[in-house]
């Protein structure tokens, strides 16, 4: 949700727990000069204010540098200085931009960069992650664990991205809120597959709020959120125009080729943007050197975006997104092989993975103080097929098969307006889905439906100086139809408050942030969903508590923060085919702190972090069985990174390491789960005068350590052979504009 301001949407305020800092609270900017549109998505992004303004004023500008501590008013006024354009304040962290008036003498007075010392955090969420632009630009991620890499609270099992799943302090991402552009994803197909597989070159933004969650992040934030933005044509072009970029990328472990190209164009207000990607390649090497059956990259993805802006500011946009996998995996796709299965099992099989979100969305670019409306209607599907085998029948060493569909839906929306209360502002609105799980093969067909319409409020107030206040409410209703076709109607009431406290102000931040959420029922996996189950009274609605409280440093460009959070969920759905077992709940808690140093200089920076998670369900250690769509073992992990830019050279090379130990707190005849240390490497060179055209040379995993990541299915049991990560790997890239 970026804003070129809030000409395009409102991210300024995004779902997550943002909270609105006061207009003259310090922050540190390092913005370059570039288009101006893109500045002002940058401010937006850091400082949480809203900018209003026509689309075509930002066309063919670029913004001043700003670099230093300052207010976001001082920011805002050095990054618009020279440029033509001017701001007028309409709230604490609002501005409406326009043309600035003409000099009588003609000239313009532009201001330098300025440079000062300190720093404040941006306003967010008491646990908010967000991964911009520019983050994952030096990332250069080829899957979703790579554009986690360096959070040590959020974890990404397997290595295989139609089999990666989301963990959020250990727990899974499917009773988090998790939306793509705004459209509720709702993907528990089957527990071997991965839940929500996303194309990471399309991404422009990703948030996480770990625990505590706003009102209007959606339904089912139970514990917490994650929030997907994907590009538009206006991260291309600052202005009227057509382009094209392309990306090429070979990674020598597995000779694995991915290309990339996108074509888009703005004209008076029109804007299309069309995206492909395709890989291809073989399987990749553990560190070990041992080949890993099925992990072939056959991966086709695609983004398409149509929107409109009139004069008067009415914004109207289309999206579609699809990710198609078609590959021979893993028997089971998130494991390397079980020992003690029958003979006639075969190692792989064929799975086909098919998600695809549609969406639509209007804003209002010229908002005022009362009318800033968002209207969000979306459709997100996955369907899964894969080969079920059965035993060979008499003398027969063949097994026979039969193909298997799982199929998960979710038609939702929502309308929501943001009211400036003069100290913040109120988020208020009403939310619906509609959302299936249908399995279908040659001897069965099951189906559940759920259904819900929420309505929410959520305040995000700066009453004094020092203090900024986010808090909220929702209430659901709910209607559940079983594979039986029994309904049941359930409702509930969410919480949320969190705030932060300058106690030096530049200098020393506390938040704290609480929260209980009412998820509803949860639908089952397809691919476990029994036509004959025994629902009882009924299965029970799933409910969680928050809390997290911390504090955050800061002096001359150091950074020291550390924070401690408790999560309990009560009767998360663990559904089995067995006929009684279609209500089984589980309850789960997880628990610790993370902390975290770091320094940033103008060009740089280095930075450190630590988390130590343990996850209980029913209250004993975690596992990743007893877990599957609830939580995983966690434990302590170290990450360690930093980037630095020679700009005369264009010439940007960086590290990350990760160093996780090992984990003993595993239940009786359970092993130890093994720690792992890799470290990565990169050199990037841009060469502006050719298409804007960057190289760049990663090394992954550099001393070829042999290891599945934490998160990854099994590691516990003897029988289980882990999907393992792949060993060293050289990657290439080459990417350029035009």
């Amino acid at each position: 949700m970026t804003s070129t301001a809030l000409g395009a949407t409102l991210t300024a305020l995004p779902a997550a727990a943002q909270q609105t800092a006061p207009a003259d609270a310090p922050a540190t900017f390092s913005l370059p000069a570039q288009p101006l549109r893109s500045a002002l998505d940058a401010f937006s992004r850091q400082t949480g204010w809203q900018i209003g303004y026509p689309g075509t004023l930002t066309d063919g500008r670029n913004s001043r540098p700003v670099s230093g501590s300052m207010p976001p008013a001082k920011a805002l006024e050095t990054l618009l200085a020279g440029t033509g354009v001017t701001y007028r304040l309409t709230g604490p962290a609002t501005a409406t931009l326009a043309p600035a008036p003409v000099a009588s003498s003609g000239d313009t007075m532009a201001l330098g960069p300025v440079s000062v010392s300190a720093a404040a955090p941006a306003p967010g969420g008491p646990a908010q992650i967000v991964i911009g632009k520019e983050e994952l630009d030096r990332k250069n991620p080829s899957d979703i664990r790579d554009v986690f890499a360096g959070e040590p609270g959020v974890r990404v099992g397997s290595s295989v991205p139609m089999s990666q799943k989301v963990y959020v302090n250990g727990v899974e991402e499917t009773n988090l809120s998790v939306s793509i552009d705004g459209s509720r994803q709702n993907n528990k197909v089957f527990h071997h597959n991965g839940t929500t597989l996303i194309d990471p070159v399309f991404l422009k933004t990703a948030r996480v709020d770990a625990g505590v969650a706003p009102a209007d992040a959606g339904p089912g934030a139970l514990a917490g959120s994650i929030a997907y933005e994907t590009k538009d044509a206006r991260d291309f072009l600052s202005g009227d125009g057509i382009g094209a970029f392309v990306k090429s990328s070979f990674g020598t472990n597995g000779s694995v080729f991915t290309n990339s190209v996108a074509g888009y164009g703005r004209h008076k207000g029109l804007e299309g943007l069309g995206y492909f990607t395709y890989g291809k390649g073989a399987r990749f090497e553990s560190g070990d050197g041992n080949k890993v059956e099925g992990t072939k990259t056959d991966l086709k993805s695609g983004l398409g975006k149509v929107a409109y802006e009139t004069d008067a500011g009415h914004r109207f946009q289309v999206s579609y997104e699809r990710v198609y996998d078609d590959a021979p995996r893993p028997f089971r796709a998130n494991v390397g092989f079980i020992s003690g299965r029958p003979a006639w099992e075969p190692r792989v099989r064929d799975y086909t993975l098919d998600r695809q979100n549609i969406v639509f969305t209007y804003t209002d670019s010229l908002p005022t103080d009362l009318w800033n409306p968002k209207l969000v209607l979306a459709y997100g599907r996955t369907d899964v097929e894969t080969p079920i085998y059965t035993r060979p029948v008499g003398s027969s060493t063949v097994p026979g098969s039969y193909p298997g569909k799982g199929a998960t839906s979710s038609l939702n929306g929502k309308l929501e307006n943001v009211f400036n209360v003069g100290m913040g502002t109120v988020t208020a609105g009403s939310d619906f889905y509609v959302d299936r799980a249908h399995y279908e093969d040659q001897t069965m067909t099951a189906l559940e439906k759920a259904r819900n319409i929420g309505v929410y409020g959520q305040a995000r107030l700066s009453p004094v100086e020092r203090v900024r206040l986010s808090f909220g409410m929702r209430a659901d209703r709910q209607w559940f139809e079983g594979t039986t076709g029994q309904d049941w109607t359930n409702g509930g009431v969410s919480h949320n408050v969190s705030g932060e406290f300058d106690i030096l102000p530049e200098h020393l931040t506390a938040k704290a942030g609480w929260s209980r959420s009412w998820g509803g029922v949860q639908l089952a996996e397809n691919f476990i969903m029994n036509p004959v189950w025994r629902y009882g009274a009924g299965p029970q609605p799933v409910t969680a508590k928050n809390l997290t409280a911390g504090l955050v440093g800061r002096y001359q460009g150091f950074t020291a923060e550390g924070r401690v959070f408790r999560t309990d969920l009560d009767d998360v759905r663990a559904a089995r085919f067995a006929a009684g077992s279609g209500t089984l709940t589980r309850d789960v808690r997880s628990k610790g702190y993370e902390l975290g140093v770091g320094y940033a200089w103008d060009t740089g920076f280095v930075r450190a972090k630590y988390a130590d998670i343990d996850v209980t369900i029913d209250g004993l250690p975690a596992d990743s069985d007893s877990g599957t769509y609830i939580a995983t073992p966690m434990g302590r992990v170290y990450t360690l990174g930093g980037a630095h830019t020679i700009p005369k050279w264009e010439l940007t090379f960086g590290a990350d390491v990760e160093i996780v130990l090992d984990y003993n707190k595993v239940q009786a005849g359970q092993r130890p789960l093994k720690g792992y240390e890799t470290v990565n490497l990169f050199v990037e060179h841009k060469i502006p005068q050719y298409s804007n055209l960057t190289l760049r040379a990663d090394v992954r995993n550099l001393f070829d350590e042999t290891y599945a990541d934490r998160a990854t299915y099994g590691q516990e049991f003897g029988t289980v052979t882990p999907l393992y990560q792949p060993g060293r790997t050289f990657l290439l890239t080459a990417s350029a504009s035009f």
